[in-house]
């Protein structure tokens, strides 16, 4: 059984820095991993995944450019490190894993709680 767990979140001015992690436990060595968002009153969207090496990264257009997706294989940890912060942004971030090669994720095997994430304008 895999389980994850976000932290990081909290609230930031526009144009801040945020640094999310989630710490995977369990067989998700081969795992693409992910991170996705929910604004309220919106449905949840694919912000960023990261192939089980970490050689290979995507990411959504709207984040392009300001967050960083990166995994620690030792400590089997994705972080999302989010720059340029902006009101849009704001939303709670979900870690996500998928056991498949194929980026971006679209049909996660096993998801997060959750973080959220507030940016104030």
């Amino acid at each position: 059984q895999v389980q994850l767990v976000e932290s990081g979140g909290g609230l930031v001015q526009a144009g801040g820095s945020l640094r999310l992690s989630c710490a995977a436990s369990g067989r998700t060595f081969r795992y693409t991993m992910g991170w996705f968002r929910q604004a309220p009153g919106k449905e949840r969207e694919f912000v960023a995944s990261i192939n089980w090496s970490g050689g290979s990264t995507y990411y959504a257009d709207s984040v392009k450019g300001r967050f960083t997706i990166s995994r620690d294989t030792v400590k089997n940890t994705v972080f999302l490190q989010m720059n340029r912060l902006k009101p849009e942004d704001t939303a709670v971030y979900y870690c996500a894993a998928a056991n498949t090669v194929i980026q971006p994720i679209t049909a996660p095997d096993y998801w997060g709680q959750g973080t959220q994430v507030t940016v104030a304008s």
